[in-house]
């Protein structure tokens, strides 16, 4: 059988860094094929050669048996190619529907596009609006349009980098379907995800990159997850230790909070309370889009409309106040969104610290370059951050390891509350385990921690209490011992009123 796509010895260089060295990979048709690698292992750069958004300085690319030069993504999609990325291809400024229309025919119109992408959302599951300008989605829901997308251009190969980070487990067990359904048709799928149990239940066959390189090819249905972590990063991510512990006084608070919606296409957020004390991690589990955005707003001081009383730190009043007071309170945010909010992107990672860093800052404002750039330093090497040094631009760093980076910026700063959103979207097992484990740290040593995820398993993990959001609205909190994944997944679709009574007696 011709294979769907050959890569042979595939070399890309960049100034800093070799991204692949001498990578040869085969996969079938109708072949779901995983490439396994810790973040900067090169998984990224390969894909984007295969999707002609990279050219690579040596070997050769043969999809279905002929050579082939893939000059840019235009060309890539001609070939029957789609791929979803990680950090998303989309335009702010136009509508769902327009972005979609740049990568079809130019025989459709618009109005039909849209009526395709509605289709395709309501089979699929992907709950998506083809009117809403981008740059009021949430990162989940920019995901679901960009694999929409993908989809509607009937792909020969379909490329997906961490593709169900967004979704309830419901909905992951409905893409799953979808994509052994277009194997089964003889799509072939290349998939890139840090979740092992979804490479061991979905893909037939798997390529490990550790460094640039292939060091192994397997069939993940043999495999475990201890197994495939030692083939990806060398070793086991360590066991997290997650001892019960005395919650102390509360630090956050909020009362009732009603906020009505700034964009005409957010959500309107109904009656949020909830409680996070000293000593405890709280959760926030749900799909993007349903207020999560809204209420990180609020709580970081971007959105200062709501009632000052309404959020309390430490018996602070602050509903009117901005970052900076809130930050004075011992409150540090990290934003979903790692590129415009969590860093600046032309800016060197020591210069990004001074975002919500100020150790480095003398009198009169002079900044203290050699010692900002040890302070840079010191993270790069407490969280194992690959980048070409301190000064190193934060656009240039893998997804995950920018991730790294922004992370230990504010745990390093010893909060009082930390308020962290999707803590581990696109990190490794190694990274993710490391995270989560500076997370129950901070919380050991007396911190208040609020994290926003829709990872449930994370949540699971790392949390002594847990809420679900949905539709603006926040659910009751379930202790983490008594609550399942089935319970979560249908409290995501805002079905816990009959569960209110019932949980408030299991609290109490």
């Amino acid at each position: 059988m011709t294979a769907r796509l050959q890569l042979q010895h595939v070399t890309k260089r960049y100034p800093a860094v070799v991204a692949n060295s001498d990578v040869s990979l085969s996969v079938q048709p109708g072949e779901t094929h995983a490439v396994l690698g810790e973040n900067g292992a090169g998984k990224s750069t390969l894909m984007k050669i295969i999707y002609g958004a990279v050219k690579p300085d040596e070997g050769t690319v043969l999809f279905n048996g002929q050579p082939v030069q893939i000059r840019n993504p235009q060309e890539a999609r001609a070939l029957g190619i789609s791929m979803v990325f990680q950090h998303f291809s989309l335009f702010d400024t136009l509508t769902v529907a327009e972005n979609v229309w740049l990568g079809l025919e130019k025989s459709l119109s618009l109005a039909e596009v849209s009526e395709r992408i509605r289709a395709k959302a309501m089979e699929y599951g992907l709950d998506i609006e083809p009117g809403r300008p981008v740059h009021t989605l949430g990162v989940g829901e920019m995901q679901r349009v960009e694999i929409i997308r993908a989809l509607l251009s009937n792909p020969q190969l379909l490329i997906l980098d961490e593709p169900t980070s967004v979704l309830t487990p419901q909905a992951v067990e409905k893409l799953f379907v979808v994509l052994k359904k277009l194997a089964a048709e003889g799509c072939s799928i290349l998939y890139i995800s840090h979740k092992l149990h979804e490479i061991r239940e979905l893909c037939t066959a798997c390529t490990v990159l550790r460094g640039g390189k292939v060091t192994g090819v397997c069939d993940p249905r043999e495999e475990s997850n201890a197994s495939l972590s030692r083939l990806m990063i060398g070793a086991e991510p360590p066991a997290l230790q997650h001892r019960a512990v005395q919650a102390g006084a509360t630090v956050l608070e909020v009362k009732a909070l009603d906020l009505a919606r700034e964009s005409p296409f957010g959500v309107d957020l109904h009656g949020v309370s909830l409680q996070v004390r000293a000593g405890e991690v709280v959760g926030i589990a749900g799909v993007s889009g349903n207020g999560q955005r809204e209420l990180l707003y609020a709580l970081s001081g971007e959105d200062t409309r709501a009632g000052a009383a309404t959020v309390a730190v430490s018996g602070h009043p602050v509903g009117h106040a901005g970052p900076r007071e809130r930050r004075a309170l011992g409150l540090h945010f990290v934003p979903e969104e790692r590129l415009g909010r969590g860093a600046v992107p032309t800016l060197g990672l020591a210069h990004n610290l001074m975002l919500t860093r100020n150790e480095a800052i003398g009198r009169g404002g002079w900044v203290r370059l050699k010692a900002l750039e040890r302070q840079a330093q010191g993270l790069i090497e407490r969280f194992h951050v690959r980048a070409g040094g301190p000064n190193a631009a934060a656009k240039s760093l893998s997804g995950g390891n920018l991730q790294k980076f922004i992370v230990g910026r504010e745990i390093d700063a010893n909060p009082k509350l930390l308020i962290v959103s999707q803590p581990t979207w696109g990190v490794d097992v190694g990274a993710a385990a490391q995270i989560r484990g500076e997370i129950l740290a901070l919380r050991d040593a007396g911190c208040a921690v609020l994290v926003v995820s829709e990872e449930l398993d994370e949540l699971f993990e790392i949390c002594d209490r847990l809420h679900v959001m949905a539709k603006g609205r926040l659910s009751p909190p379930v202790a983490r011992a008594d609550a399942t994944v089935a319970q979560m997944g249908e409290w995501m679709s805002g079905l816990w009123h009959g569960d209110v009574q019932e949980v408030a007696h299991d609290q109490a």
